[in-house]
């Protein structure tokens, strides 16, 4: 009995004179743990501190520009997308604005809604008849037929588009189409074939729609009519009524503001990077290096083409005075249209106001120059497609000329790589994108055989006309998938290269 009680004397003396009374324990133990979730909880607040959830350059409150008031921002849109007049460009606004609000696109079955065949509804991916399906946004490429576009979009839709000096237009289309158009490809140069259009032309020959009268083809005109003052107020009558709004490629700026506050939209939606501009040249191309073409209205340019064909010289564009004049003359009715709406233009600048204008037009272009230091590589200067690292943003190669694109800055986070890549993103990549959102599960369907109906959306570039039932009948050629060998409307092959389509015989828009 005395052992034990000297053991348990012990044991006290050990716990709570050596290493301390029991509760001493606990406290310490309690105090332990409450450090270590502090720290625990300090770690936590200190990475939210040091690096905030990434706000994008893009939800600054610059990106709303001025004030549109009350106004709500309109989201049924038809842009008849014209050839060689900066186009590509405006359609990305458009696609941009619509993918990130989720809205539906008329898309083609193809890339082109059967142009250069006028414009038919069921040219429409998912299109089931008037009103079953509601488009909000329209603007691949067409041939204008509005009782056929009203098929398909809603009656309070916004109708625009854009055109450009008839001259100019040649200068482009000549460069672009010289292999394509039967008229440009007998012409040693732009000018010879002003000096005599009839000499080249042809109406009966296919793709010779280029050469004259481009933009009245393109609202669904008859581009071979002769002259007449008569003829050409019909044309413009018929326009004024379908189309709320001209823009004009020359003021692309102004163009921009006009649209801004015509469709009720944040200023980002029509901030935009150059698409599709051309390598430029020494001035010896016809006085067309350096102007607006390079810059504001890049998707007029003209592309440079692979194989064999890149060996090529560029065509001579150069003109003199009077073979720019005769160029006027033989392209008249473009002519009437360009003079006519470069004045309802400048009248609506007017209404607007010049301060007001200016004031505008030069917050949109220091939001363009933020967001190029942001976005872009190289300093936002186009670079060579073979440059770039990215595949899926290289821009398509076709023409005599090469077509730059963009990289976009390394280490951006998220949400600003995601709207940086929105718009630089080339045309074709774009439309496969949507297209891809808007029907997730369609399977690719078998290519059809000569003479069978129906048929598969073709999956080439620029396709001039889109797979359809009367496709043969009308000249076309029935789409076809790529693995197939399969050949564009006018019979050129289409070959896959670098996940980039590329075409036997070059076009753009």
């Amino acid at each position: 009995m005395l052992l034990f009680r000297r053991r348990a004397r012990m044991l006290r003396w050990l716990v709570c004179g050596r290493l301390g009374p029991v509760w001493m324990w606990k406290a310490l133990l309690l105090f332990v743990a409450i450090a270590f979730a502090g720290q625990l909880l300090g770690v936590i607040f200190n990475k939210s501190s040091v690096q905030p959830a990434a706000r994008s350059i893009f939800s600054s409150p610059d990106a709303q520009g001025p004030s549109l008031g009350s106004c709500q921002p309109h989201t049924h849109i038809m842009f008849l997308k014209t050839h060689k007049t900066a186009s590509s460009t405006v359609l990305n606004m458009l696609y941009r604005f619509g993918e990130e609000r989720d809205l539906r696109f008329a898309l083609p079955l193809g890339y082109q809604l059967g142009y250069p065949l006028p414009f038919n509804a069921h040219r429409v991916k998912g299109y089931r008849g008037p009103r079953v399906i509601e488009f909000n946004i329209m603007g691949n490429h067409m041939r204008f037929n509005k009782p056929e576009v009203e098929k398909v979009m809603p009656a309070d839709t916004f109708y625009f588009s854009i055109i450009r000096d008839p001259v100019a237009l040649t200068e482009s289309s000549f460069a672009y189409y010289k292999e394509v158009a039967p008229a440009f490809r007998k012409a040693k140069g732009l000018g010879d074939f002003a000096d005599d259009p009839r000499k080249y032309y042809d109406p009966r020959l296919r793709n010779n729609h280029y050469a004259r009268n481009l933009l009245w083809f393109d609202f669904g005109l008859d581009h071979n009519a002769n002259f007449s003052e008569a003829l050409a107020q019909r044309g413009k009558s018929m326009i004024r009524r379908a189309f709320k709004l001209i823009l004009i490629s020359e003021y692309f700026d102004q163009s921009m503001i006009l649209l801004r506050h015509a469709l009720c939209w944040p200023l980002d939606a029509v901030v935009s990077f150059s698409l599709n501009a051309r390598q430029q040249k020494p001035s010896s191309t016809g006085g067309i290096g350096g102007s607006w073409v390079g810059k504001a209205a890049a998707a007029a340019g003209v592309g440079g083409r692979g194989g064999r064909l890149q060996a090529k010289a560029a065509p001579n564009l150069s003109l003199t005075d009077d073979q720019r004049e005769k160029l006027r003359q033989w392209n008249a009715l473009d002519w009437y249209l360009y003079k006519t709406f470069n004045k309802t233009f400048w009248d609506e600048i007017n209404k607007f106001g010049h301060t007001n204008m200016e004031q505008e037009v030069a917050l949109l272009r220091m939001r363009r120059d933020e967001l190029a230091r942001v976005c872009l590589r190289d300093g936002g200067k186009p670079v060579e497609a073979q440059r770039i690292r990215d595949r899926n943003i290289r821009p398509f190669q076709s023409g005599l000329v090469k077509i730059l694109g963009y990289e976009l800055q390394p280490g951006l986070d998220n949400a600003t790589r995601m709207a940086c890549l929105r718009m630089i993103r080339p045309e074709i990549q774009y439309k496969d994108v949507l297209d891809n959102k808007q029907f997730p599960r369609a399977a690719p369907a078998a290519p059809p055989q000569a003479g069978q109906q129906g048929g598969a959306p073709a999956a080439g570039p620029f396709l001039r006309g889109d797979s359809s039932r009367t496709a043969e009948r009308a000249g076309e050629a029935v789409g076809r998938t790529v693995g197939d060998g399969g050949r564009d409307w006018d019979g050129s092959r289409l070959r896959r290269s670098n996940q980039t389509l590329t075409e036997g015989k070059g076009r753009l828009r």
